[in-house]
């Protein structure tokens, strides 16, 4: 049955290319040093069952097999093309294979979009023609496509082993050293294999949701140097890590940069941290360094998810039991607190020198028993306080270490581990010091499929994502985003007027936008003049007391209002109100004399509180992405901020609040009041939901908004307006 039958809508076309039944080599050659024969050399060594159809005009045969002039002249039904020719030839021979009915061309050759002007022509005509015809394009400038279970072998790599983790890698270097490493390993082996090149035509997200089909794939591990389409392969990650687990490793930032700082979030969006945020956000696995893909990939592959992240540790050595301690919590994971009854068990079967809290140092207790670890793991695991069961030491090494006599217990510990394996739901990650020399009980396990690992740190990597996987899959089980809501005339309007006057929403109207919404704005006034400021400052002694107010300059062409002198501050009486007028119409002329100044706003001082910030950029690669963290001006020096892909679940809303590293300040230090994180909460919500209102909306900043423990203030907001846009709202143009 297909893995996620019934959850993507329609079946992917990739399965007829990536497992054609007849594949024509195009430029296939009897010349050792032409990719065209060592391609044909892999199909053959492998046993390919299909048919194959080298096409070479100058040859009658290669490698035995009677070769063809042209793809026309093929007189099967291929339905897939690896060409293996100069890039000027492709275009044409795209033509020929569309018109030949193959579904699929694979190319190898360089010199197209990455080379330049000319190569961009190139491709353009390439895919034009493709288009023109129904072929999909693999690359080009890709590095090749295996599929073992289909003993499909295009690379003509050798000893690479069939299993169950499909790769897509932009490097092919990488995919080489992913086979090595598995081959050293003798565990981990492999499905399908894509180099998605320039992604011209197929992208990650295709490429994404064939593995997802693919029965023969349990895990999907991912190479990416930049996404075409990010937003589209966040949806189908989600659709694909609902039913099995998808490892990426991005390397560098977004692939069009860092964004212009038109605003903090314009600042600080297209950043690494975003994409890791934002892949995370839909269930993938991210791995920070290239030697734990296959580790990471190999453990989610074999024990799929932990319940939770608390984990017990089980140490022949007090000295890793630290390290393993200090590495868990770095990971974001728990030492589980064993229960009495757990601690009784462990002592009853341990020395009196043996540690029973977590972690375990069993102290010299298997010198001469080394089976009683598999006894330890099996009353950990049993307990309801743990998620995940650790060994860390020298398992499998004691007959080495001490005597010979000791590998029969040894043998007998592995077996009750293999044992516990099938007997328990909880996963079972080993670490031990001789796994570079596979000895007898550590192959067992390997045969058993119990992932060993030969460090501390990828062992802990792996038991993290297990974690996460195991609560995403919890938390986000059945939690759709939050409903959208309809864009208010008005508003609409309010966007069409700013795009036809070229400027950005002055602050009043950004802070009008957010109060017809339902997010709480304190009152304000905008006063263009002496009167006005009277009349407001009357209005405020009979709303605000004695409140202090702030004033702010209301210019299209002054965007950063404090470098302009444009703001002032803890302002009480009409006189200063009078005096701060001044000074700021006076300062600002001097910052730019040719500044249109729309008037100035006055409104009450925020009471003391946590700054934060909550932001909105429309990402190139990702669509709208919505930002929060530690506000004011530190914004962009601290970087302590979370990023989601709108629209947002309220779990995702909350799981933002949770991650920045200031969080502890949210929830109260040195006496202050905690803040209240559920109106956050709802203001990100919100936020996310106007987004999907107004697609006018370019770029928003809310810097700073105060968090109290009884709700909010929104000091400041700016709205960015995309002139390139026009409203739909019929009122909107009224």
């Amino acid at each position: 049955m297909n893995p996620i039958e019934g959850h993507l809508p329609t079946r992917s076309p990739l399965h007829d290319i990536l497992a054609p039944t007849g594949i024509a080599v195009v430029g296939a050659s009897s010349d050792p040093t032409k990719r065209g024969y060592k391609a044909m050399v892999g199909l053959i060594k492998d046993g390919y069952k299909g048919e194959i159809y080298p096409v070479n005009p100058k040859a009658d045969m290669i490698l035995g097999i009677k070769a063809w002039p042209s793809v026309t002249a093929i007189p099967g039904n291929p339905q897939l093309a690896l060409i293996c020719t100069p890039a000027a030839t492709v275009p044409a021979l795209i033509a020929e294979c569309g018109r030949r009915g193959i579904k699929g061309a694979i190319i190898l050759a360089s010199g197209f979009a990455e080379t330049g002007d000319e190569g961009i022509a190139l491709e353009r005509e390439m895919m034009a023609r493709a288009e023109a015809h129904g072929v999909r394009i693999i690359g080009p400038n890709t590095s090749g496509v295996f599929n073992l279970h289909h003993r499909i072998n295009l690379l003509a790599l050798d000893n690479v082993k069939a299993g169950d983790v499909g790769i897509i890698s932009q490097s092919g270097n990488m995919l080489l050293s992913l086979a090595l490493e598995a081959q050293h390993n003798g565990q981990v082996g492999f499905s399908t294999y894509v180099g998605p090149g320039n992604q011209s035509d197929i992208g990650f997200n295709d490429y994404l949701r064939y593995l997802g089909e693919d029965e023969n794939t349990r895990v999907a591990a991912l190479y990416v140097e930049g996404f075409r389409d990010g937003r589209k392969f966040l949806e189908v990650a989600r659709d694909v890590t609902a039913m099995k687990p998808v490892v990426v490793y991005k390397s560098g930032s977004t692939e069009q940069g860092q964004k212009a700082a038109s605003s903090h979030t314009g600042a600080l969006a297209g950043s690494y941290a975003m994409t890791v945020d934002l892949l995370r956000q839909a269930g993938v696995s991210v791995v920070q360094y290239s030697d734990e893909i296959l580790p990471v990939a190999e453990g989610l592959g074999l024990l799929q998810k932990a319940r939770g992240k608390r984990v017990a540790v089980i140490s022949d050595g007090g000295g890793q039991a630290t390290i393993a301690s200090d590495r868990l919590a770095e990971a974001g994971l728990e030492l589980a607190e064993l229960s009495n009854a757990t601690r009784q068990r462990l002592r009853d079967i341990l020395i009196p020198q043996a540690s029973t809290v977590n972690p375990v140092d069993v102290a010299g207790s298997t010198d001469a028993h080394p089976s009683l670890l598999a006894t330890c793991m099996e009353i950990v695991a049993e307990d309801d306080n743990v998620d995940s069961v650790f060994l860390v030491g020298m398992f499998g090494g004691y007959s080495i270490r001490f005597a010979e006599s000791l590998l029969g217990d040894e043998m007998r510990g592995a077996e009750a581990m293999v044992d516990l394996s099938k007997a328990t739901t909880k996963p079972l990650v080993i670490y031990s010091l001789y796994t570079p020399i596979k000895p007898p009980a550590l192959r067992r396990l390997h045969e058993a499929g119990l992932p060993i690992y030969a460090s501390i740190e990828q062992s802990v990597r792996v038991l993290a994502a297990l974690g996460e996987r195991g609560q995403y899959l919890a938390q986000s089980h059945g939690q759709p985003p939050e409903t959208a809501v309809e864009p208010k005339p008005a508003l609409s309007a309010l966007f069409a007027q700013a795009q036809a006057e070229g400027r950005d929403l002055f602050e009043y109207e950004a802070k009008q936008l957010l109060r017809d919404h339902g997010i709480d704005v304190p009152l304000e006034l905008v006063v263009r003049s002496e009167e006005e400021l009277v009349e407001a400052a009357a209005r405020f002694r009979g709303t605000a007391g004695d409140t202090p107010l702030a004033m702010k300059v209301v210019s299209r062409d002054i965007l950063h209002k404090s470098d302009a002198g444009g703001v002032k501050l803890n302002l009480v009486g009409e006189q200063a109100l009078r005096q701060a007028r001044a000074e700021i119409l006076d300062a600002c002329r001097a910052y730019d004399p040719d500044a249109e100044i729309e008037g100035l706003l006055v409104t009450p001082m925020a009471r003391k509180g946590v700054e934060v910030i909550v932001g909105v950029i429309r990402d190139p690669i990702f669509g709208p992405v919505l930002m929060f963290g530690l506000g004011g001006i530190f914004v962009e020096i601290l970087e302590d901020v979370a990023f989601r892909s709108i629209p947002l679940t309220r779990q995702d809303a909350s799981s933002m609040v949770e991650q920045i590293k200031a969080k502890k300040i949210l929830s109260g230090v040195r006496g202050e009041s905690a803040v209240d994180k559920g109106a956050l909460v709802d203001l990100l919500l919100t936020v996310s939901r106007i987004v999907e209102a107004y697609p006018q909306l370019s770029e928003l900043d809310l810097n700073p908004v105060i968090a109290h423990a009884d709700g909010y203030a929104v000091v400041d907001a700016r709205v960015i307006v995309d002139r390139t846009i026009e409203s739909t709202d019929k009122e909107a143009h009224a």
